[in-house]
Formats: structure tokens, C-alpha cells, sequence
């Protein structure tokens, strides 16, 4: 059996000088910003708020200078993550092209590919969705049945993908799709591109939370010509590159930071004398959001230092939502009275918490990689 280590995060003094200078960011810039927007975490949307960002450097910033980047750690870029998420700051708009989509670029893109994207997103001008996901196909991704088919010049593309977020305000998707022709070979057999979203045959439809809200969207491809120099990275090695992009999806502090506003309205309304109930229930959370905490920054360092800890990142993941959901069914029991802020909150975190466990890969999918890497299967 295998074994599966987190080593401990390497010592950051220059990522602890940040902090500071990203909380005095934020307690000016979101003064005004009540907990029930708070609760919206990184599906915050807010284009504006992203561009102030990238102003002062905080877009992009392990990247290479050439590409607009600011050739900071990880741990840095790891700190200002945490405290956005912490304070509940409306990140959406960069988060998936700052946290994967660029990365990708980065490492699997041609020169091109790099300098007409990655200052965009370093400069908060350019956002990106994922087309990963399919009807009917839930977290299989080997199962995906979007299509690209070569054509002089390029390739037609045909299909579907669901549960997009923000597809609707995103300028470029990296669609992971179907490009072989051998219907055993699920995993050989397919290809990522970069698409612009504006392109002619593109539909997006929106899907509504139960909340009402709308994140995630239904695009529908329908003869979509794509370019040859939109491939991205190598002609059917798509598995590879997108499994790799997941340990950036997979194990950030936005995997146990969702519920977090909560947490810090139950404090709030408990007050200085809680019950020896709420005390030991708060105990027990803040130990594990702690707990969680070191191993994402471990996940960091080891990206830091070019690993990739895919195995780590689905633990991380999976530990993480459990909290997330837990956070809710245990605060609704603990408060009672007037504490509007709280229950505003409550409500918002209630509606959301079960696509904790989906989004991302679901606890499954996830159960199944880590036994995997142990040997367990």
C-alpha cells in the first residue's frame, strides 16, 4: 500500500508580510459589503473588484514577468487566496482563469497562446470558464461525448456541456472534448481547446441555483469551427493535461473556506459566553478548518515546487466539503433569538452547501482516485 505524505509547507516570511497588506486592502474595500454577500465566497461576481486586484499585482502572481505575471511564491498567491476568501471578497470573476486556466496555458500552450492570453488575465481583462462536464455523464470524464472533428483548417465541434460557471460573463472556455475515434480508448482519445465564447454556433443557457441565482449555465456547441491553433497543448492528450489541472482545482482554501462566513456569524451572534455546546461545537470546527488549512498549504509548497500532488489535492477535497456541509447542519441548531446577520447567512449557506460534495469531482469520484493512489483498488 501505498503511503501518502503532506509534507510540512516551507517557511514563508515574505507570504506573512502580504497578509497584512491584504487585510487593509480589504477591510477598506469591503467595508460596506454585508455578511449575506459575504456568504457568496469565490461565486462573488464582480468585474471591477477583479481589475482593483490585478492593480496591485495580485492577479497572476507566480507567472512569468513576460506574460504579465509578478513571479511571486505560491504561498504568497496562497495568502491573498485565503484572506479573499475569508472576508468574503466577490472573486469569481479571475478565480478560475488566475487558479487553472492559465496554468495550463502556461505549461501546455504555445508561445502565442501564452501572450494573447495570460496578461489579460493578469490584468483582470480576461475570464475564463471550464467545459468539463456533461449531461448524463456526472464526474466520468472519460465518458464525455462533445465532440471536435478535424476539418481543413481546424475542427467542427458538437455537444454539450453543463454546469459551467459563469459561462455567461467568461470571454474564453477551455473545452475538454472527445477528438479520436476509437470508442475504447476513453481517455487517449481526447483533446483540450481554447475557445472564445463569442464564436458563431455557441449558445449559453442559464442554470438556476436553488436559490434563484445564476451561476451555472447549459453551452451548447452546434457546428462550432475552432481554428487548428486553438488546440490546446497536444492532439489527444487531453486526459493527461486536464487531470493534471485539477490538483490546481482541487485543493485551494476555497475547499474549506465556503461555509466560512457562517462560521464567523455564529461566533458573532454566540457572543463572548457561549454555551459549553456551542463552545465544544466551535471547538471542534475551528480544529478542523485548521487541520484542513495545513494541508492545503502543504498542497501550495508542493506545487511550489513543481510536484503535482493530484493524490493530496482530492484528499484535501473531499475533507474539505465534509466541513463546508458541516458547518450549517451545526450552527442551525446552535443559535435562537434575534440574530439576523446569522440567519441571512444561514439561509444562504443552507441552499448551496449540497454542491459542495459535486463541484469539483464528487465525493465518489474522489474516494475512488485517492484508493487508487494507495493501492487500495
Amino acid at each position: 500500500m501505498s503511503a501518502l505524505a503532506f509534507a510540512p509547507p516551507p517557511p514563508a516570511p515574505q507570504a506573512e508580510a502580504l497578509r497584512a497588506e491584504v487585510r487593509a486592502f480589504l477591510a477598506e474595500a469591503l467595508a460596506d459589503r454585508p455578511p449575506a454577500r459575504r456568504a457568496e465566497s469565490w461565486t462573488g461576481f464582480d468585474a471591477d473588484f477583479s481589475k482593483r486586484l490585478a492593480a496591485r499585482g495580485w492577479i497572476g502572481m507566480t507567472w512569468p514577468r513576460r506574460y504579465g505575471g509578478h513571479e511571486r511564491s505560491a504561498l504568497e498567491r496562497y495568502v491573498v487566496q485565503e484572506e479573499m476568501l475569508a472576508a468574503g471578497a466577490p472573486v469569481s470573476a479571475h478565480w478560475i482563469a488566475d487558479r487553472q486556466s492559465g496554468p495550463s496555458i502556461l505549461r501546455f500552450g504555445t508561445e502565442a497562446q501564452r501572450m494573447t492570453y495570460l496578461p489579460r488575465i493578469a490584468a483582470g481583462t480576461c475570464f475564463f470558464c471550464i467545459g468539463m462536464s456533461e449531461p448524463d455523464s456526472g464526474s466520468d470524464l472519460a465518458s464525455v461525448r462533445t465532440r471536435a472533428v478535424a476539418v481543413p483548417g481546424g475542427f467542427r465541434v458538437n455537444g454539450t456541456k453543463l454546469w459551467t460557471s459563469h459561462a455567461h460573463e467568461a470571454h474564453v472556455m477551455i473545452l475538454f472534448c472527445r477528438t479520436g475515434t476509437d470508442p475504447q480508448d476513453r481517455q487517449g482519445g481526447t483533446s483540450q481547446f481554447l475557445v472564445d465564447l463569442a464564436t458563431p454556433g455557441i449558445t449559453i443557457r442559464p442554470v438556476h441555483a436553488l436559490s434563484g441565482e445564476h451561476h451555472f449555465n447549459e453551452v451548447v456547441f452546434h457546428d462550432v469551427f475552432l481554428p487548428d491553433d486553438a488546440l490546446l497543448g497536444t492532439l489527444g492528450g487531453g486526459w493527461q493535461q486536464v487531470t493534471g489541472e485539477l490538483a490546481y482545482e482541487r485543493s485551494g482554501p476555497e475547499r474549506f473556506l465556503s461555509s466560512f462566513t457562517l462560521l464567523v456569524e455564529l461566533v458573532r451572534a454566540l457572543g463572548p459566553n457561549p454555551g459549553e455546546r456551542a463552545a465544544i461545537a466551535i471547538g471542534r470546527l475551528v480544529a478542523h478548518i485548521a487541520t484542513l488549512r495545513r494541508l492545503s498549504r502543504s498542497v501550495a509548497g508542493m506545487l511550489q515546487a513543481g510536484e503535482n500532488p493530484a493524490l493530496q489535492a482530492a484528499v484535501v477535497k473531499d475533507l474539505g466539503a465534509l466541513v463546508e456541509q458541516d458547518i450549517p447542519e451545526i450552527a442551525r441548531g446552535l443559535v435562537a433569538g434575534d440574530a439576523p446577520a446569522f440567519f441571512a447567512v444561514l439561509h444562504y449557506t443552507m441552499l448551496h452547501a449540497p454542491s459542495f460534495s459535486l463541484r469539483g469531482g464528487t465525493r465518489e469520484i474522489l474516494r475512488g482516485i485517492i484508493a487508487r493512489g494507495l493501492g487500495l483498488r
